[in-house]
């Protein structure tokens, strides 16, 4: 059958028809395990109840009105999400890279208010925010930007846990005015930076007067074990990006402000014809009762390391097995070879995990997973990558 349906994707050969929690079947009725929330969006599995009840009784009362008009429930979610991050407001869009936009906005017209006419912002080797143009110029990938030249100016690159050459940077660039970082790095390679990194860059960005940015599309919503990964240290950003597990599965995106950041942007400056509306925002409204009512982000603690822990047990003495990163339920097991085929390999298992950066397995699953399904997942990918790299070492 022809699709007609944009080929911007490899899709897997399996179409899903149904979830509950951890569990998804497909439309042959197979049932797989999902270690992969739909990349760290269904932290709370599927057809959560919770949420179910939340979208069905706001979609009988009203969808949209746009923003020329007060929503409640967004201000109740914008109330909650303040509170839970110490940021002082919110603007809400439909995706992290639309987070993502906003926040680059607001970094280049605080730029221009302090009289800098070329406003540049420090961006990492490695990060990913987004596929719009702006963000994908951001993004520290020459893959995704292939194509799309010529690429929006005012980004400064250097290398991610790398403290020295952002100073340098600032020394030698007078018109740097925000550090867009992500803290820890999903797509390219779950990679986790020193313990104190962020707060360095917090204690630069003071220092010279920048903003700091946090990109916690990946990591916020509980998934390393704090409601925001930025928390773990002790220190509030300037701004900050949400998306992803915010709606568990129904799209929004949030850019919150602190501080100077939070009055840059005014009426006029960004807007979005959806963001924020009362069917997404009743979904996140959910979304954080149920993580606190269920305890999910400390439990995300202790179902991480019972699966790191697992993992290691296993493969300990697979030589071809580099690392096992965590923090959290964001998971890294890092090979010494290309590793992508393992996807394919898993999803026969009835498994779904994902490699990025060409070597590193990166396990993401729901916050809601049992340990029964732990310890299938644990045995399912160990056993996985131990035929995997007897069958393609290269000694």
């Amino acid at each position: 059958m022809t699709s007609h349906i944009m080929p911007t994707y490899q899709r897997l050969p399996v179409t899903f028809a149904r979830g509950q929690g951890a569990w998804l079947w497909d439309d042959n009725n197979n049932r797989y395990l999902d270690a992969l929330s739909g990349i760290a969006v269904c932290n709370l599995g599927h057809a959560h109840p919770a949420v179910h009840k939340a979208i069905c009784t706001q979609s009988e009362k009203l969808l949209h009105t746009s923003n020329l008009y007060n929503i409640a429930v967004q201000e109740q979610l914008a109330n909650q999400l303040t509170a839970k991050s110490g940021m002082d407001n919110v603007f809400f869009s439909n995706s992290g890279a639309e987070a993502n936009e906003a926040a680059i906005k607001l970094a280049r017209k605080y730029g221009h208010e302090r009289g800098i006419e070329f406003p540049s912002i420090i961006v990492m080797d490695k990060s990913f925010h987004g596929r719009t143009l702006a963000t994908l110029s951001a993004t520290g990938n020459v893959k995704v930007q292939q194509g799309f030249e010529p690429l929006v100016t005012g980004f400064v690159r250097v290398p991610y846990n790398d403290i020295p050459a952002i100073q340098q940077t600032i020394a030698n660039n007078k018109n740097i005015v925000a550090i867009l970082v992500e803290p820890i790095q999903g797509e390219g390679g779950v990679n986790i930076p020193a313990i104190d990194y962020l707060n360095q860059i917090r204690a630069l960005c003071d220092e010279h007067q920048l903003l700091m940015m946090l990109d916690e599309i990946q990591t916020g919503i509980g998934r390393t074990g704090k409601f925001l990964c930025f928390q773990h240290n002790g220190i509030i950003p300037d701004v900050c990006t949400l998306a992803k597990a915010l709606g568990n599965g129904v799209p929004i995106g949030a850019c919150l402000a602190r501080g100077k950041a939070a009055t840059i942007l005014t009426a006029g400056n960004h807007g979005s014809t959806f963001g924020g509306n009362p069917l997404a925002c009743s979904a996140a409204v959910a979304v954080l009762a149920t993580l606190d009512a269920d305890n999910l982000i400390v439990l995300a603690v202790e179902k991480g390391q019972q699966i790191v822990n697992g993992l290691q047990a296993l493969l300990q003495s697979n030589s071809h097995v580099v690392e096992i990163r965590h923090k959290g339920m964001m998971i890294g097991v890092e090979l010494d070879q290309p590793c992508a085929e393992l996807v394919k390999l898993a999803l026969q298992q009835q498994l779904l995990i994902n490699v990025t950066n060409e070597k590193t397995i990166r396990l993401l699953p729901p916050l809601v997973m049992d340990a029964e399904q732990i310890q299938q997942l644990v045995n399912t990918l160990a056993t996985l990558i131990r035929d995997y790299t007897q069958q393609n070492h290269h000694d």
